[in-house]
């Protein structure tokens, strides 16, 4: 069966349709190459991709509404797996019509896209900063806490998404799944997270700006446990007019300043540290309750921190020499 993956250039979009492609799916990816970050990676991260005959990769911007509803009419597909967006808190304040395009526009598209196919399950990408600002408490954050009080544009689009979506299954019986991916990270992975840039950083010996004062937590995890629950999920559609939304994350969150020990341990260096205040958009913390996603698909992140960052190490080494 052939499945379409939006974002297949992307970081958590490659290890996604790699997934697919090694249990012998057919995999058309769709992504528009943009330039948010390091343009090498996307390219490199595609031609790992078509080395495979059951790939194909279309240069395209999912706001494009005619032309993704034609591609996916064209491909036969009866999955989509939806990651394209216009990531990052921070580049919201900067650029905010760049998150009005991909990630309300681009969503638009690809909903339309959808039930005008009969697709049998999109799964899509929301996000953790739906929860806005909020203690490290309890057993985390659960999908039936309250999700109204963003404090970024990105988490308002992607909230956004998610009522769209939620409209889409009533309206049309489209079986969706949303997905909130709490902080992701791993070999091939953005430039614009704190964990890739303090390793050019460390090893440029360039200071590093530690925002928070070095207080904030997130729930790390590692992008092959979040590929197990991605595809977990594409597995097991809802009916259509029950559409469903998921935490995806670690479930164990770390401190930032632990996380850079783990990084400063694996890079054989120590950082220089500035400490700053907490920036615009910024929350203090990220904590998955799963408990959900396990139920429905025996979800069981495995990688722990102090493994998967000298993974990253070895592929950066690699990668950037």
């Amino acid at each position: 069966m052939t499945v379409i993956v939006t974002g297949a250039a992307g970081f958590i979009g490659m290890h996604t349709v790699q997934r697919l492609l090694d249990r012998g799916e057919t995999v058309v990816g769709v992504d528009n190459f943009n330039t948010y970050y390091d343009p090498a990676l996307k390219p490199a991260r595609a031609a790992r991709l078509e080395a495979s005959p059951d790939f194909r990769m279309v240069r395209m911007d999912i706001s494009d509404a005619e032309a993704l509803a034609a591609l996916v009419r064209d491909s036969g597909a009866k999955r989509i797996v939806h990651l394209a967006a216009q990531a990052g808190v921070r580049y919201s304040i900067e650029n905010p019509f760049a998150y009005q395009k991909a990630n309300l526009a681009g969503h638009l598209s690809v909903l339309e896209a959808a039930r005008h196919n009969e697709i049998e399950h999109l799964v899509y990408a929301s996000s953790s900063s739906v929860y806005g600002d909020r203690p490290l408490e309890g057993s985390g954050f659960s999908e039936t806490d309250p999700t109204s009080a963003p404090v970024s544009l990105y988490a308002a689009t992607k909230k956004a998404n998610e009522l769209m979506s939620h409209s889409y299954a009533r309206l049309y019986g489209l079986p969706l799944s949303g997905l909130r991916f709490f902080t992701v990270y791993g070999p091939w992975g953005r430039p614009d997270m704190a964990y890739f840039s303090f390793t050019r950083k460390i090893l440029a010996g360039e200071p590093i700006e530690v925002f928070g004062q070095g207080r904030m937590a997130r729930d790390f995890t590692f992008v092959e446990d979040i590929v197990d629950g991605i595809v977990g999920v594409l597995d097991r559609p809802p009916p259509g007019d029950q559409p469903r939304i998921l935490n995806i994350g670690d479930s164990r969150p770390v401190g930032l300043m632990d996380m850079i020990s783990t990084l400063e341990s694996a890079l054989g260096r120590e950082a220089i540290k500035i400490m700053k205040p907490m920036q615009p958009g910024d929350v203090t913390a990220t904590f998955a309750n799963v408990s959900a996603l396990r139920a429905l698909t025996g979800y069981d992140p495995k990688v722990k921190l102090e493994d998967g960052i000298p993974r990253f190490v070895d592929w950066y080494r690699s990668f950037y020499g």
